[in-house]
C-alpha cells in the first residue's frame, strides 16, 4: 500500500491559451507546477500566437466558461485564483461575478495587450475592468501600459508611481501592485493597500526573451497565497521567482522567447 499523498495547495487560473506556451494558462500552470501547487484552469479564449506575436484570437462562450468555473470550485475547490486574459465586457462581467461568491484570493492581472502589442481587451471593457473586476481582487497587478489604460496616468519614474497605485486603488483592489519593468534602470515593483508601502527591486538582466513575465508573476503570487503567505510576502516569493524566470529567458522562434519558468526545478539526472 502506498502511503496517502498530501494534497497540494489548490490555485485556478482563468484565462486564454498561449499555443506557444509562453503565457497564458500554459504559462500560468507551468508557474504553478515549478511552486509546488495544483493547477487548474477555466479557458477563456484560444489565441494563435508564437514568439513574433498574435496570428488569431477566439473567445470562448460565456456558458462555457460559467461551466468550467463551477466544474471546478464546486467539486475541487481553490485556494486561490489568478485571473489573465478576458477579451471583452461580457467576460469580464461574469468572471467577477463568479469570483465574489467563491471566497478564495484573487490576483488580477489587467491584460490588456500583449507582449508583442497586441490588443487582448476591448476598449469597451476598461470600464468593466474598473466596476467589476478590481473592486473583487485580493492583487491587481498592472504594468505601466495598463496603468495607462485604466487611469490616464503615464508613468516615467518612482514617484508616478505612487500616483498610479492611488488610482487603481481608487477601484477597489485590496492590494495594488504596479509593476516597472518598463522603466530605465533596476526592475522595481510598487506593492501598497494605500497604507503600507513595500518596494520590490531586482537587478534587470539583459535579455530579450521575457514572453510571459505579467501571467508568471500573477501566478506566482497566487501560489503562495494559496499555500498561506500573506500579501507582502506573496509577492516578494513571486518578484524573486519571476526574476530567475527572466534570467534564464530562452530563444524560441524567430521572435521574444518566453521566461524559463523550470529555473527553480532541481536538474533531472
Amino acid at each position: 500500500m502506498n502511503e496517502a499523498t498530501a494534497v497540494p495547495p489548490r490555485v485556478l487560473t482563468v484565462a486564454g491559451s498561449d499555443s506557444g506556451g509562453g503565457a497564458g494558462i500554459q504559462a500560468d500552470l507551468k508557474t504553478m507546477l515549478a511552486l509546488e501547487t495544483h493547477g487548474m484552469s477555466v479557458l477563456t479564449a484560444v489565441t494563435a500566437q508564437n514568439s513574433l506575436g498574435v496570428q488569431g484570437a477566439w473567445e470562448l462562450p460565456v456558458e462555457a466558461v460559467r461551466a468550467q468555473y463551477r466544474s471546478v470550485v464546486d467539486d475541487i475547490g481553490v485556494q486561490a485564483v489568478k485571473t489573465g486574459m478576458l477579451s471583452s465586457a461580457v467576460l469580464v462581467e461574469t468572471v467577477a461575478e463568479l469570483l465574489a461568491g467563491t471566497g478564495a484570493p484573487v490576483v488580477v492581472d489587467p491584460v490588456g495587450v500583449s507582449k508583442h502589442g497586441d490588443a487582448l481587451l476591448a476598449a469597451e471593457a476598461l470600464g468593466s475592468v474598473r466596476a467589476k473586476l478590481l473592486p473583487v481582487a485580493t492583487v491587481a497587478t498592472p504594468n505601466l501600459d495598463e496603468v495607462t489604460q485604466l487611469t490616464g496616468i503615464t508613468v516615467t519614474g518612482e514617484t508616478d508611481m505612487r500616483r498610479a497605485a492611488d488610482a487603481v486603488l481608487a477601484h477597489g483592489p485590496r492590494w495594488v501592485l504596479i509593476k516597472g519593468g518598463h522603466l530605465p534602470g533596476e526592475a522595481v515593483d510598487l506593492l501598497t493597500d494605500g497604507d503600507e508601502e513595500h518596494w520590490l527591486r531586482a537587478p534587470r538582466y539583459d535579455n530579450r526573451h521575457t514572453h510571459g513575465t505579467g501571467c508568471t508573476l500573477a501566478s506566482a503570487i497566487a501560489c503562495h497565497l494559496a499555500k498561506g503567505d500573506d500579501v507582502p510576502t506573496a509577492v516578494r516569493g513571486a518578484k524573486a521567482y519571476v526574476t530567475g524566470a527572466i534570467r534564464g529567458g530562452f530563444a524560441l522562434g524567430g521572435g521574444i522567447g518566453p521566461v524559463h519558468h523550470g529555473w527553480s526545478l532541481p536538474a533531472a539526472p
